[in-house]
């Protein structure tokens, strides 16, 4: 067996590609059986070809998003980002937020704010305050520049005391928001250590209209 042969692709795998990019009716019920595969690149292959296709309703979210391998559970919120969601589906993504992998609790707060889920800003809130992993925090900090709901103003605040890229993600969201203490905050910043910070806040103010 040579080194290379892991990473080839099985048959399966193969047909899976192709029936990502075919139209052929006849693919369904193979597409949707392998989102059980007992290869975890095939589910993965198999969830991409499902979405393509129109294929997955609310149960198979969910059994993806359950499933115990991270980078199925990371495929599907990806793809779940650009994907019409149902209040039942968002409800589905949100228990991604408690998820024991840091990459798999950012792709959840990405999805969910692009799909502007208001539903989620306690616990997108909570994240950007308390979460041990710098990434989750990061990304929750921008989730709730994208949301722009007041109730995140003080946690997007609160992010200018955290690491650089934090607070440099901070600065950005702060675009979402208005007032003295929004002021007060990017004037601080003007003289915040990280130049990336510094040149992040002129950056802002010079796109403010006059």
């Amino acid at each position: 067996m040579s080194a290379d042969e892991p990473t080839l692709p099985s048959p399966t795998e193969e047909r899976l590609l192709r029936a990502g990019f075919r139209t052929d009716p006849n693919d369904d019920p193979f597409v949707i059986a392998s989102l059980e595969d007992p290869n975890a690149r095939a589910r993965v292959l198999a969830l991409r070809a499902a979405t393509r296709r129109h294929l997955m309703d609310v149960d198979r979210w969910a059994t993806s998003l359950d499933d115990e391998n991270v980078y199925v559970r990371r495929e599907a919120l990806a793809q779940l980002a650009y994907h019409d969601a149902s209040p039942e589906l968002l409800g589905v993504i949100r228990r991604a937020l408690v998820d024991g992998d840091p990459l798999v609790v950012d792709a959840a707060i990405f999805a969910l704010g692009e799909h502007h889920d208001l539903h989620a800003l306690d616990a997108i809130v909570a994240i950007a305050r308390v979460h041990e992993d710098a990434r989750c925090r990061e990304a929750a900090v921008a989730a709730l520049g994208v949301l722009g709901d007041d109730r995140g103003r003080d946690a997007v605040l609160a992010a200018l005391e955290d690491s650089a890229p934090i607070r440099r993600r901070a600065i950005v969201a702060l675009s979402n928001f208005e007032g003295p203490d929004i002021e007060a905050a990017l004037e601080k910043a003007k003289t915040d250590r990280d130049w990336q910070v510094r040149a992040a806040v002129d950056q802002l103010t010079k796109s403010e209209p006059d």
